[in-house]
């Protein structure tokens, strides 16, 4: 299968979409599928092993690493060469939108993935104003689509609210072999705790942004004596972040990838999650493969993947007396926590990038259908018309 893809955001940036991709296609690959990427310009020239096509548009000065590709004929001229069996726009915003305008006019099948709660993103970026047109341009363009995708059953369900038809599951993996308890170290604790290693560690990796509610933790911190704080990663929240934590036992590690990521996670000992905003939380199952408890805001994708009390804790979102509450329990009794580090461990073991690629395969051959089905109604209606 001939599969074309494309992408609002690529490597170099980090973040959940580039991470699915850099292990999705790599797995179409192997299977045996060609694989074209469109981002826009200044990505990497490849993703995961394909080659990238690079679309000019301007950057985004608020959010470093972003850019917003605007229409232009490289899209539809290399898609026309390519001839892919199927499109799939992965967060849909302007280059996804022309990727699927261009896909229908070549009619080439098309599937769009929902991955990023723009709407309420949008406020805490100073767009507030943008947010009324939001969903109505969001279900315009997913409606285009054959098939749309999400990550998780809360997430379906909001689409499915907001008018946006055939949406189905596209959950996504943890490499479990990268991430595993076996990476725990003494020295990575060392540099999470700026040389302390024997303070309890809670751990946060992702972007630092608003929308992911970090300020939540400080409360949760002044009220564990003795806990040390690991921020890994870094967003346009950074430096608000870091006046708001100064004087306290917070480290900011800034990005960290590959065998040093694994090692935080491994190396902490409760993992928690305040951002209300997740569709799924990709960090989330790469604590729960690397043996650390999870104590996560009970919001969006995440109780897809944390049954409370049984492979980690949840709580209210906002509730920060709730948040402690939870970190404490899973600090005071260790049994417990083991426990709970074991179950998670066992459910990621079963989300496998393999597995997931494998099941995004069959989305495509249903999108296929469709879009045949689709065609011939069309044109059976044109000749009895």
């Amino acid at each position: 299968m001939r599969i074309a893809f494309t992408t609002e955001v690529a490597p170099p940036k980090i973040d959940g979409i580039t991470n699915r991709l850099r292990n999705t296609i790599p797995c179409l690959l192997e299977a045996g599928h060609e694989v074209l990427v469109f981002a826009p310009s200044g990505a990497d020239a490849t993703l995961g092993g394909a080659r990238v096509v690079p679309i000019p548009g301007p950057a985004y000065p608020r959010y470093p690493g972003l850019r917003a590709a605007l229409p232009h004929p490289r899209l539809a001229l290399e898609l026309a060469r390519f001839r892919p069996d199927v499109l799939h726009a992965v967060g849909p915003v302007c280059l996804g939108t022309f990727g699927v305008l261009a896909a229908r006019a070549l009619l080439v099948p098309t599937v769009a993935s929902y991955h990023t709660d723009l709407p309420r993103y949008l406020p805490l970026h100073g767009l507030g104003f943008a947010e009324q047109v939001a969903w109505p341009l969001i279900r315009a363009v997913h409606n285009r689509a054959h098939l749309n995708l999400c990550p998780s059953r809360g997430t379906q369900s909001e689409l499915e609210a907001h008018g946006i038809r055939n949406v189905e599951i596209w959950r996504g993996g943890v490499d479990t072999e990268l991430f595993h308890p076996r990476r725990r170290s003494l020295a990575t604790r060392a540099c999470l705790t700026d040389g302390r290693p024997d303070r309890p560690i809670l751990l946060y990796a992702g972007r630092l942004s608003p929308e992911k509610n970090l300020e939540l933790l400080l409360p949760v911190l002044k009220g564990l004596p003795g806990c040390h704080l690991a921020l890994v990663g870094d967003g346009p929240a950074r430096a608000d972040l870091e006046r708001l934590f100064a004087g306290h036992a917070v480290t900011f590690t800034g990005f960290l990838a590959g065998e040093q990521l694994a090692q935080a996670f491994a190396s902490a000992d409760v993992f928690v999650m305040p951002s209300p905003t997740e569709t799924l939380g990709f960090v989330v199952l790469e604590a729960m493969a690397s043996g650390v408890p999870v104590v996560a805001a009970r919001a969006g994708g995440i109780p897809d993947l944390v049954a409370h009390g049984v492979n980690g804790l949840l709580f209210a979102a906002a509730a920060p007396d709730a948040a402690r509450a939870a970190v404490r329990e899973v600090l005071d009794d260790r049994p417990r926590a083991r426990f709970l580090a074991e179950q998670g461990r066992k459910s990621a073991e079963s989300a496998t990038w393999k597995r997931e690629t494998r099941d995004l395969v069959w989305a495509y051959r249903r999108a296929i259908r469709r879009a045949r089905r689709s065609l011939l109604g069309g044109i059976r209606h044109a000749l009895v018309g």
